[in-house]
């Protein structure tokens, strides 16, 4: 049986998703629940339930057999489904061959420098993207991951040989405070970073600032002298935590001042890091 990856979403141009202007595939499923994911809809796998046809205004949505249908020509992006939804999912996610994939690809192709791989987490469908990766080689298109770091990757030789750089979330440099935040430990994400960046794949390390929850003084300390410890010139993003997207029930904080953002970068650059951007 041919591999299907299963996708949320494509954008087919992107500038702030890796170097250059980029093509993104975004993967359906995680395995973090992040208080502040701003893409929850891309957390789980449709259940089915049904309770999204109902208030689709449009009837893009069906269930015929037992599964959700979703048809694209009807759906007017209105997102009423996913406003429905309370499992933190979508009806209009896609399974996909490779095929598929690329040939979706090859419509930006001409306008693009390369693909990266988000999600929820991406590297859940590792099987699939060695499969996909290993076509794309075969284009002068370079490929990226966007990745919260919980697999070890250093147990996926085969994987990480075929993407040429990859993106990591580093939610908190406090064990106990990034499993309140994900509801997951820190410890492989810690040591991916250390592995991507010896071996010269370590593109960016993100931290989202959020004030009241997160101490963000003392992980951009850590953090930035973790990266400045590290043989590469990472580039450090410091993000400021935005309300848009989040799960209001679940956290409500303020944006931290433009003030509070470059005291962070200034402290991060004091620690060594050459390469930091606060946006």
């Amino acid at each position: 049986m041919e591999n299907k990856g299963i996708i949320n979403t494509f954008i087919p141009f992107s500038s702030v998703d890796g170097p250059g202007n980029r093509s993104v595939i975004f993967m359906q499923g995680c395995n973090f629940n992040c208080l502040n994911c701003h893409n929850p809809q891309t957390i789980k796998l449709c259940n089915s339930c049904g309770a999204c046809i109902a208030n689709c205004p449009v009837a893009s949505l069906t269930k015929k057999t037992e599964k959700i249908a979703w048809e694209p020509s009807l759906c007017v992006g209105c997102d009423t489904c996913l406003k429905t939804c309370s499992f933190n999912s979508s009806p209009k996610t896609r399974e996909m061959t490779v095929e598929e994939v690329i040939k979706e690809i090859s419509n930006s192709k001409s306008f693009i420098s390369g693909i990266t791989v988000s999600g929820g987490e991406c590297t859940l469908q590792k099987d699939f993207l060695v499969d996909l990766f290993r076509e794309i080689k075969k284009t002068n298109l370079t490929i990226f991951i966007d990745t919260n770091g919980s697999i070890p990757l250093w147990q996926e030789e085969s994987f990480v040989n075929l993407f040429d750089m990859a993106m990591v979330d580093l939610k908190s440099i406090d064990s106990q405070e990034h499993i309140m935040l994900t509801g997951m430990d820190n410890k492989t994400v810690i040591e991916n970073i250390r592995y991507l960046a010896g071996i010269n794949k370590l593109y960016e390390v993100r931290t989202v600032i959020i004030p009241q929850l997160l101490d963000n003084q003392r992980n951009v300390d850590g953090i930035s002298k973790l990266l400045a410890s590290l043989d590469s010139n990472v580039r450090y993003k410091l993000i400021k935590y935005r309300q848009h997207g989040v799960r209001e029930h679940l956290l409500r904080a303020p944006e931290v001042s433009q003030e509070e953002m470059s005291q962070l970068k200034k402290l991060a650059e004091k620690n060594g890091c050459q390469n930091v951007v606060a946006i």
